[in-house]
C-alpha cells in the first residue's frame, strides 16, 4: 500500500522575500517527493508521487474517457486541457476514477486536478485515508 505525505505552506510577502537555505524530508516509506509552487501565489505544495501502476491506470481511464487514439502517449505530466478535455470531460474522468478505484472525490479536490499526476496522487491519498 502506498503511503503519502502532503503539506502546504502559505507565506506572507515579508516571509517570501527571505531565502530558504535548507529543506529536508525523511521517511522510510517514501520513494519520491515532488515540490511544486504555483506561479501566481506564494504557496508551496509537497507530496509524494503516486506509484507507477496508479499513474498507468489513470492514463488508461483518461484515454478511454477522452476517446484518444491508441498511439496517444500519456504520462504523469499530461494535462487534461492539452488533451482536449473541457470541464464536462474532466467531470467524467473523475467519475471514471471514482468507479475504478472505489473512492469519492469531493468537488474542491476535483477542481485541483489538472494532470494525470494530480489525479494519481489524489487517488493514492484517498485510498490510504479510506484504509485507515
Amino acid at each position: 500500500m502506498a503511503h503519502s505525505l502532503a503539506a502546504a505552506a502559505s507565506f506572507s510577502p515579508a516571509a517570501a522575500r527571505r531565502q530558504v537555505t535548507n529543506v529536508s524530508f525523511q521517511s522510510h516509506r517514501m520513494t519520491s517527493v515532488s515540490i511544486r509552487s504555483r506561479p501566481n501565489s506564494l504557496r508551496l505544495k509537497i507530496c509524494c508521487l503516486a506509484k507507477k501502476e496508479t499513474v498507468d491506470k489513470v492514463c488508461s481511464i483518461v484515454k478511454e474517457q477522452l476517446a484518444l487514439p491508441d498511439g496517444t502517449a500519456l504520462s504523469g505530466e499530461s494535462k487534461f486541457a492539452e488533451l482536449g478535455a473541457d470541464s464536462l470531460d474532466t467531470v467524467e474522468i473523475v467519475m471514471g476514477l471514482e468507479e475504478a478505484f472505489n473512492i469519492t472525490v469531493d468537488e474542491t479536490s476535483a477542481q485541483d486536478i489538472a494532470t494525470v499526476q494530480d489525479a494519481a496522487d489524489l487517488i493514492e491519498k484517498l485510498v490510504l485515508e479510506k484504509a485507515e
